[in-house]
């Protein structure tokens, strides 16, 4: 500093002329009054509709409605209908300052609208923050979520938790590039081969909203089927959205839209890609960047512009079913979505499930089916092991792998891969007790005692227990038999009896996507069958009285569906394409995979279940908690008139250390379930009932649990 800039005095009177205006203008900004952060204290409002509703995400029945805040003068421009804030929420009315409401915790939310005046007549509380000006939430996706939670008898908040992915700030400040024009109208392809499937595409190409259930012919083409439903779809000028059960098929069915489309016209949504890439996935959707979208159950949700198409795969895999409240269906919310949007509906999959049935029968949608004679050339031979085959080997009515099967295997890995299908996994997660067959229980836990492949001690299933010394507590034995062999088990058996083919297992440690052509023995649990190039030469199904045996109203439907979807993997017969499947010949579902006949099947499960008044054709719930909880929740609940309660009956307690299913009481606590009945085209009045009641449970802060479900996947 040269000498002549050095103050001379202390004081400020002493002071360049300059730098006392500069010190005046600090006095006076700071004598003008600046509001607290996030509470807006002497704020001035917004002058044009100064009011925000609010959805505040609390998630809880009896707060599952809209808030009014105050807009401050500063987030007038940034909070905009659609936008995420926060807002303090909690504070009572005796908090009070210069006619503002304060106090309470800061929670998130989403503004709803924006309004001239409130409908409330008490001071408002100020919004605290707009955490992103991007708009995330607009009057189609706000309409759907509201109907899923009143279908599902649960809260919007949860519906909205479902529907919009977390933020991530990296990927909002990204732009999304530009929309691409519509491609060109596909040709049918392999459509073709169905008896309506080329007028279902050109349906879709020239704006219609045709609405069909898809019984797919066995074999790979199912993804270029469904990505040429999207091209003619996109060629109209709108959009596509599709839904499949896991990563695996969202894989190909990603490969098979590239290939038809092109890169750039179709995102991927799975939880699996990351928080950043799936919300900057999202985010192009959202803007109208891209068109068509592809994914896991997270994607039924997805705010698809001018959606035309909303298409579903294999409608009966339990991954379709979200386990977060309100535990909504992925078919239940497209139907949603095609009546909302009036736009074209498509429900495919190599098996056909009671409720795609019920759409057909009801005239809701139309069959797109394949003609007898393609059925049987894109099929393989099924047999089964019938009582001509235990005459001849009398040995087979014991063992586990009958000669037919054995010649299968023999015969199949002559000419490539062959698929073995084992409904359990580990090693032998069953075991009981030589002589008097008495299952093994762990001594600490009563839970089931498994075989290690080390042969060694045995482990118990629910606490992990080593057990070295066993005996029968009913006989005294101390010899063990497997009751049931897992996939572990059947390799190392397979592997033995064939010494020069090697032996690939798939299940839940390590799921294969694809195998080569090449001449090996697969061993995989239902559903994780990797694609074989070329297809299987053969696929034995075994212990089908695994699946067949389930106290289930959907064991004979899923048994089926699993059985069929790794027989579309085999080749066709003339191909020399073969399936065994070990299990009793009569059985219905049985039949029906040897005719390849799912929709014949679930049209007479749907026959059975009209008569008897159980689901689908009737709408069911189910509510269980504790005993005095469950009667008082009933004695509480006002029930449409035609409501028909079954039960209460108690529920299977969970042992501790077991894993805990959704729905079940808490390891030791003793819980009851009764179910709720209702005919068809009361089930929004059951929902709004059951709704009323719990939200009133919970304004009262009861204590006890009371779970409750709209169309349990379980009713036994």
């Amino acid at each position: 500093m040269s000498s002549e800039n050095e103050p001379t005095g202390g004081g400020a009177g002493d002071a360049p002329p300059e730098q006392l205006a500069l010190i005046r203008e600090s006095v006076r900004r700071a004598k003008a009054p600046r509001a607290k952060p996030r509470t807006w204290r002497g704020a001035a409002l917004a002058k044009e509709l100064p009011v925000a509703r609010v959805l505040v995400d609390k998630g809880v029945l009896h707060l599952d409605r809209y808030f009014d805040y105050a807009v401050p003068e500063e987030l007038d421009a940034d909070a905009q209908p659609g936008v995420r804030v926060r807002v303090r929420f909690g504070a009572g009315r005796h908090r009070v300052r210069d006619g503002r409401r304060e106090g309470g915790g800061l929670v998130d939310g989403f503004l709803i609208e924006r309004l001239a005046e409130s409908d409330y007549s008490g001071p408002l509380a100020a919004l605290a923050q707009v955490v992103s000006p991007e708009p995330v939430l607009d009057g189609e996706l706000l309409g759907l979520a509201r109907g899923v939670a009143d279908r599902y008898a649960g809260s919007l908040a949860d519906v909205l938790q479902l529907a919009v992915p977390p933020r991530s700030a990296r990927a909002e400040k990204r732009t999304s590039p530009d929309p691409l024009p519509p491609p060109p109208v596909p040709d049918p392809g392999s459509w073709a081969r169905y008896e309506q499937g080329a007028a279902f595409v050109a349906a879709l190409a020239s704006g219609g909203a045709p609405r069909a259930v898809w019984n797919a012919l066995p074999g790979p083409q199912w993804a270029e089927e469904l990505a040429r439903a999207v091209a003619a779809t996109l060629a109209s000028g709108r959009g596509a959205l599709v839904v499949l059960p896991d990563g695996r098929a969202v894989a190909r069915a990603d490969t098979a839209l590239t290939t038809v489309l092109g890169e750039g016209r179709h995102a991927v949504l799975t939880a699996g890609a990351g928080p950043e890439k799936r919300y900057a996935q999202w985010l192009a959707v959202r803007r109208g960047s891209v068109r068509a979208v592809v994914g896991t159950r997270a994607a039924m949700f997805a705010p698809v512009r001018d959606l035309g198409l909303v298409a579903l795969w294999d409608d009966g895999d339990d991954s379709h079913s979200e386990p977060h409240a309100p535990q909504p269906h992925a078919r239940e919310v497209l139907l949603l979505r095609a009546a909302q949007d009036r736009c074209a509906f498509l429900l495919g999959g190599w098996s056909c499930t009671v409720e795609a049935a019920q759409l057909v029968e009801t005239g809701w949608a139309r069959p797109l089916v394949a003609a007898r004679e393609q059925v049987r050339a894109a099929a393989p031979l099924v047999r089964t092991v019938g009582d001509q085959d235990l005459a001849r080997d009398e040995a087979a009515r014991a063992a586990r792998l009958p000669t037919l099967a054995w010649q299968a295997v023999r015969d199949g890995l002559r000419r490539g891969p062959v698929l073995v299908q084992v409904p359990r996994r580990g090693y032998v997660p069953r075991m009981a007790c030589a002589s008097c067959r008495t299952p093994a229980r762990c001594r600490h836990c009563s839970g089931p005692l498994e075989g290690q492949e080390s042969g060694s001690a045995l482990r118990c299933g629910w606490c992990g227990r080593e057990e070295g010394a066993w005996h029968c507590p009913e006989c005294g034995a101390f010899r063990l038999r497997a009751r049931v062999v897992g996939a572990r088990r059947t390799a190392e058996e397979l592997g033995r009896a064939f010494p020069a083919v090697p032996v690939r297992t798939s299940g839940r440690e390590q799921v294969l996507d694809t195998v080569s052509e090449a001449p090996a023995l697969v061993v995989s649990t239902p559903g994780a069958e990797p694609v074989a190039e070329g297809g299987y030469a053969a696929a034995l199904l075994l212990d089908g009285w695994a699946m067949l045996g389930r106290p289930d109203l959907h064991a004979g439907e899923d048994a089926l569906r699993r059985w069929l979807a790794a027989a579309a993997l085999v080749r066709p017969q003339s191909a020399g394409g073969t399936v065994v499947a070990v299990a009793e010949p009569t059985l219905r579902p049985v039949q029906a995979l040897v005719r390849w006949d799912p929709v014949g099947h679930a049209l007479r499960e749907l026959a059975e279940r009209a008569e008897l008044g159980f689901p689908p054709v009737s709408r069911m719930a189910a509510v269980a908690g504790p005993a005095q909880a469950v009667a008082d929740f009933l004695g509480a609940v006002e029930l449409p008139g035609e409501a028909e309660v079954l039960g209460p009956v108690p529920l299977p307690v969970t042992a501790t250390g077991r894993p805990r299913r959704v729905g079940a009481p808490p390891p030791g606590e003793h819980w009851e379930r009764a179910l709720v009945r209702v005919p068809p085209g009361r089930g929004a009045a059951l929902a709004g009932a059951l709704k009323a009641a719990q939200a009133a449970r919970m304004a009262r802060g009861s204590d006890a649990t009371v779970w409750v479900r709209i169309d349990p996947p379980d009713i036994g």
